[in-house]
């Protein structure tokens, strides 16, 4: 065989050793790019070990959580990758996944595997890591969760709790009725937030602000700036390079709102032993506020002052927004369909008559107002997401075959399970008689509909939170007829910030129905 011949057809056999060497070192090197950049979820889930195949785009969804509303998209990527049960997905060095699909949504949820919750750098400056949303599963995290249970959220404390409940009630109804005089219109997002607040305030410190003036007023801009911090998305969560530089200040920022934080909530706790040392303490279980509560448990639960006021602080942010946010969605929803508020209505006049106002002791035979309430839940979740996400504790299976590794952020799409027509008829239809054809339990047990969340890290106040919303709600449509304003329409838009708002406030007029 001549030279010639070898080099036309063998060229190979020609090479150099080191050529050869060079061409294997290329073809592997391109074989692992290839693998890094095409694994679905992402970067990160390229080199987690165990390595699992979950579906999920390639590519790093880097602004999905700096829109408006991240639980469509998401929801919109789940169907798009045939993913509703599991989708895989990174931002930066973080590895996602998440549910749109009940069975597993419940997996998740129930499982000690996913106890923990990842702590965002703002959380965690704002001392959220020593309260119950987001202290580590442990004993600390169990001895609150017990405090929680048998004193804070305990049934007889709600039960004492209702006439101020009440009151609350009936100021918003005499605030709306000014509002309405002074304007012909009512903007109710800051009356039901500042009511919301109020109602928070009596149970957690044991009195009542005046909200635009003195203490309420620095209370009402410590909360809202608490808020901003917690909702913001912060980029040093999920590239740990850009913490040193804080570039969007939320450290910053979370420091100075402590240290105010701190000085208020310390000063509260400071009047309390004052009290209780000239004998002026409340035992009354029933009646006394949370900070009587902590400081009779002080020595018994080992609680320090600090760890109290991150406890109390924490109270404040999960007991305010949600009650009035959902209680706007509500009203927006009585002014778009009225024949359902026409229905309330009757059925509180039924129940009631003309002559007194409603009270707590109706809810129960108020059948349809609580599938209104249920419906705007199942519509418009205040936490799409769940709000808080949990965190993989270590290796762990899912749906019997997709191992998640330790370290993975685990989030439920509420608002993609509540929107899904296989698991809700015609889904996009406001319609509260689904929930009279078939009682679907709220309170955590079916991921059909778990507002507010399910398993180990349930909502503790979801409880008392309902009695708010249900209470306020009945007083509301007993005093007024909700309707649109002259040339303001009602829009439903909504912008994810720490829970789902409406985009555009709620404006419209409040006509009053009968004296009570």
């Amino acid at each position: 065989m001549s030279p010639d011949f070898t080099l036309l057809f063998f060229p190979e056999l020609m090479q150099s050793p080191m050529i050869t060497f060079q061409a294997t070192l290329c073809v592997l090197l391109f074989t692992l790019m290839f693998t890094l950049l095409f694994t679905p979820g992402g970067l990160p889930w390229a080199w987690a070990r165990p390595r699992p195949i979950i579906p999920g785009p390639v590519t790093a969804l880097l602004g999905i959580f700096t829109g408006s509303t991240p639980h469509r998209a998401l929801s919109k990527l789940a169907r798009n990758y045939h993913a509703e049960k599991l989708m895989a997905f990174s931002i930066g060095l973080t590895r996602f996944v998440i549910s749109s699909e009940p069975e597993t949504a419940k997996e998740i949820l129930g499982s000690p595997s996913f106890a923990d919750r990842p702590v965002k750098e703002s959380a965690y400056e704002l001392l959220f890591h020593r309260a119950m949303g987001f202290a580590p599963y442990g004993e600390y995290w169990r001895n609150l969760r017990r405090i929680s249970a048998l004193h804070l959220f305990s049934p007889k404390r709600i039960t004492g709790s209702e006439s101020f409940r009440s009151e609350v009630g009936l100021k918003m109804v005499e605030q709306v009725k000014k509002t309405m005089s002074e304007n012909q219109h009512v903007e109710v997002k800051k009356i039901l937030h500042f009511s919301s607040l109020n109602n928070v305030m009596m149970t957690v410190f044991g009195k009542s602000y005046e909200f635009y003036e003195g203490e309420g007023l620095e209370l009402e801009g410590l909360v809202s700036e608490g808020y901003e911090l917690l909702g913001v998305f912060n980029w040093s969560d999920h590239f740990p390079v850009l913490g040193w530089l804080d570039l969007q200040g939320v450290r910053k920022r979370c420091r100075c709102l402590v240290e105010k934080v701190n000085v208020f909530v310390g000063g509260v706790i400071k009047e309390h032993r004052v009290k209780r040392e000239r004998g002026e303490c409340v035992k009354d279980e029933g009646t006394g506020d949370f900070v009587d509560v902590l400081l009779d448990l002080e020595k018994e639960n080992r609680l320090s002052e600090a760890d109290m006021i991150a406890v109390l602080w924490e109270m404040i942010f999960r007991g305010t927004d949600t009650v009035a946010i959902l209680l706007e969605w509500t009203l927006a929803r009585m002014v778009l369909h009225p024949e359902i508020q026409a229905k309330a209505q009757r059925e509180i006049d039924f129940v009631c008559g003309s002559s007194r106002p409603v009270s707590e002791a109706d809810i129960p035979n108020l059948r349809y107002l609580q599938c209104i309430v249920k419906e705007t839940l199942r519509v418009h979740p205040p936490g799409p997401l769940l709000s808080w996400a949990r965190l993989a504790v270590h290796d762990v299976t899912v749906g019997g075959k997709h191992v998640i590794p330790k370290g993975t952020t685990a989030m439920v799409n509420m608002w993609a399970i509540t929107h899904d027509e296989r698991v809700w008829a015609e889904p996009e239809k406001f319609r509260p008689e689904r929930f009279v054809e078939e009682d679907v339990s709220i309170m955590g047990s079916d991921l059909r509909l778990a507002p507010f969340g399910s398993g180990r890290r349930v909502c503790p106040g979801k409880a008392l939170g309902l009695a708010s919303v249900h209470l306020w709600l009945a007083q509301l449509l007993q005093n007024f007829h909700w309707v649109s304003s002259d040339g303001v329409s009602v829009e439903l838009d909504e912008f994810l910030k720490l829970s789902m708002e409406m985009k555009k406030p709620l404006s419209c007029k409040a006509v009053p129905r009968v004296s009570v």
